[in-house]
Formats: structure tokens, sequence, C-alpha cells
């Protein structure tokens, strides 16, 4: 009996019910989790390189914004692999282009160079645009299709625990070990020092290669289930009948997932300058960066829930409602002060948590041997944190708080995808 495709274009396969998917996915969550962590670990590099290069802040930020660009031109090339090699060998491959880059890494550091560094945080950014355009959509389609968004919110849930433990990681191994990384903000490094500090990089980049290359490898013998025949590419002339634009789920989704991440990685990178202003708490950096982990503590707590949730609730009803949460705890964060302010901003990782895995779940809903190109796509939307460069300038120009306003009209574009964008041509509309 041939295999069966689900009306989300998933596939039933024969004796589906007797595979067991626990293993794989928990195999998975491990390269959630570590992309997380190495994602985040970034943060903790950008003081580092700042005292270590003596960067301004246009050079600073640029560290980012190579970091996104990497997602930008490294989709579609990965979507074009998984095509030809699918998706376990692929899964592999961003490993170690991953464990290069953090090899490439100590090499910067015992240069020291500033564009090298750049160059091997690009080439880890792309392992781990591989790695997102692989996973995502396997932990989506392997499995029952209505638990699709629930599996890949779990498994997200590991990437948000990546992201908590990284900034003590990066902070005892980096920052504690480096003389600008314990020293005040008015100290003048010498040149010996630099480089002392610029080597302190080493070690944690050696430890993180290794444990990619252990994942690639156990990964690479691992017997991942198949994701059945529904979700594989067609020929050249079979493909060509096909088209990404008749899936309005997909092109409403992929602004979707942009606009999402303008929100997530503009709240990310302002809360330390937003809680520590007197008039709302009042805080040093130092204090306000511990805060900071509430942040992405609530948005692990977030996703653990939302797993559980969309178990038995529609993905589209909970992804609107998470965003008028959103959308309402940024109204206070805007137009508040004091304690209140900095609890709402807190609050809206709570609501953040499940917005990606359950847009990206729609997003790909019934593309069936298109999966890969749409999955592409939508990671290359990741790019949209980018341009966190707006709500810079809108802070600049009109004030720190008020510039919280972008974050809330992203949460209504999402409140729309939720209720209207992300269905189906056989939804009802």
């Amino acid at each position: 009996m041939p295999p069966v495709a689900s009306p989300q274009g998933n596939t039933a396969i024969e004796g589906d019910s007797n595979v067991r998917y626990g293993p794989a996915l928990t195999l998975l969550a491990s390269l959630f989790f570590m992309w997380g962590f190495i994602t985040v670990i970034n943060n903790t590099l950008l003081p580092h390189l700042r005292s270590v290069f003596d960067l301004n802040y246009t050079q600073t930020t640029l560290i980012e914004s190579v970091w996104f660009i990497a997602y930008f031109v490294a989709s579609i090339p990965s979507a074009k692999l998984i095509e030809k090699i699918g998706y376990q060998k692929s899964l592999v491959i961003g490993l170690l282009v991953m464990a290069a880059g953090a090899l490439g890494m100590m090499l910067a550091a015992s240069i020291p160079s500033y564009g090298v560094t750049l160059a091997m945080l690009f080439v880890i950014a792309s392992g781990i645009t591989l790695l997102q355009v692989a996973a995502n959509p396997y932990v989506a389609v392997v499995g029952r299709p209505e638990t699709a968004s629930s599996r890949l919110n779990l498994v997200q849930a590991m990437n948000s625990a990546g992201t908590m433990l990284a900034p003590m990681f990066g902070a005892y191994l980096i920052l504690g070990r480096s003389k600008g990384g314990t020293a005040t903000s008015d100290v003048v490094l010498t040149q010996a020092e630099r480089l002392a500090d610029a080597q302190s990089v080493i070690l944690p980049y050696g430890l993180v290669a290794v444990v990619l290359i252990v994942l690639a490898v156990i990964i690479g013998r691992f017997p991942l289930p198949a994701m059945g025949s529904a979700t594989q590419r067609l020929a050249p002339e079979e493909r060509a009948k096909l088209s990404l634009w008749k899936h309005r789920n997909l092109v409403f989704g992929i602004p979707a997932i942009f606009i999402y991440l303008i929100a997530e990685i503009g709240v990310a990178n302002l809360f330390v300058n937003f809680v520590s202003q007197p008039e709302i708490a009042n805080l040093t950096h130092e204090k306000a960066g511990q805060y900071l982990t509430f942040l992405w503590g609530g948005m692990m707590v977030g996703r653990f829930l939302g797993s559980a949730i969309l178990q038995k609730v529609d993905a589209g009803l909970v992804l609107a409602a998470f965003s008028v949460g959103a959308f309402v705890v940024m109204l206070v964060t805007v137009f508040t002060t004091g304690p209140a302010a900095m609890w709402a901003l807190i609050l809206v990782g709570l609501f953040h948590s499940i917005m990606f895995p359950t847009i990206f779940t729609l997003g790909i809903k019934g593309l069936g041997p298109l999966t890969e190109e749409g999955s592409g796509l939508l990671i290359m939307a990741i790019a949209g944190g980018a341009l966190v460069v707006v709500q810079g300038w809108l802070a600049d120009a009109y004030g720190l708080q008020t510039s919280f306003l972008l974050t809330a009209a992203c949460e209504l574009y999402v409140l729309f995808y939720a209720l209207w964008g992300s269905k189906t041509s056989a939804d009802p509309a």
C-alpha cells in the first residue's frame, strides 16, 4: 500500500503508528539547543570584541549584521542542498560547517584578526542556517500532522534553554577570563592585554567545536525516520507545474517571520538599556542583564506550555491569543513607567515563545514536495532581525520607550497572519 498524503501535505506512512519518533526528536532537540546556545553567545562576544579590537559602535554592530546576512545568503542554497542529498546528510554537513567556523574562531583569536572573526561568524551562521532549513521542516513533517506545531514548539524550547545557558558560559569562559571583561569601562587595555584577551576565546570555541563534531557523528549514524513521499522533490517537468506563490500561508508567512524577528531582536537588544533608565527600574547594566534571563526563561517556559496547548487547540487560534497578549504587554511597556513597564517587557518573552515555530509550521502546511523550498524562504526571512536598526533610529528620534510601538505593530501583523494569512486553500477563508 503506497503512502497516503494528508490534507496538510504530510504523509501517513504505512505502519506510522508503530514508528517511534521520540528518540529522533530527542536527538534533534540537541541541535536546537546548540544553535540557540551559539547564537546567544554572540551577545557575550560583542562587548569582548569591542574591547579586544577597540571597535566603534558601527564596527561592533556589523558583527550582528553579518550573522543575519548569513541567513539571507545561505537559506536558498541550503534548500537546494537538502533537495540533492536529503535531510540527514544536510544536518551532518551543517554541524561540520559550524564546527569549522568554531575552529576558525580559534584561529582568529590566535592572530588576532577582526576580519577573520567576521568571516568565521558568517561560516557558523551559515551552518546554523542549513540546520534550520533542514531540522525545522523535518520536526514539523515527521509524525502526526495535527501535532506539528506542538512538536516544533517542544524542540524549540530546547533552543531557548540554550539561549539561557549561553550567557553564563560566555561570562565565565570569555568575559571572566579576560582583562576587558573584568575591568571597569574606563580602563584602557595595553596591546599585550588585548592579545591575552583575544586568546580567551580559544578554549570555549574549542569545546563548542568538539561537541558539534560529536553530534555530527551521532546524527550521521542515527536511523532517522523517513519523511515519506509527500514531501520528496519532483522531477523538473513536474516541479514546473507547481508554484510556491499559490500557497497563501507561505506568502504571508514569509513576512510574518521577517516582522516577528524585528520584534524579538529589538526587545532583546534594547532590554538592558530600557530597564536601566531612571524612570523604569534605575538599574546598572550588570543588574539589568540579570533580568534579561527572565525574558529568555519566559520564552522557554512558553514553548513548553505552548507545546502542551497545541496538542489540543488549533495552532492559528493559539498564535492569535499569544499575539494579542504580546500586543497588550507592549502597550503597557510604552505607556507606563517603573516596575510595571519592566515586567511587561519581560512578559513579552512568554508571548513571543510560540511565534516562530508556530508561524513556521503554518507556513509550510500543505507544501508537500515544495517543503524544502518553502522552508528555505521562511528561514531566509530570519534576516528581518537585521532591521532592528529601524527601532534604533526610532529610539534616537522619539525616545527608547516610544520605539517599542514598532514592536506592538509587529504583533498586530502576527495576529493578522494567525487569523487569516495562515489559511491554506483547503481551509475556509
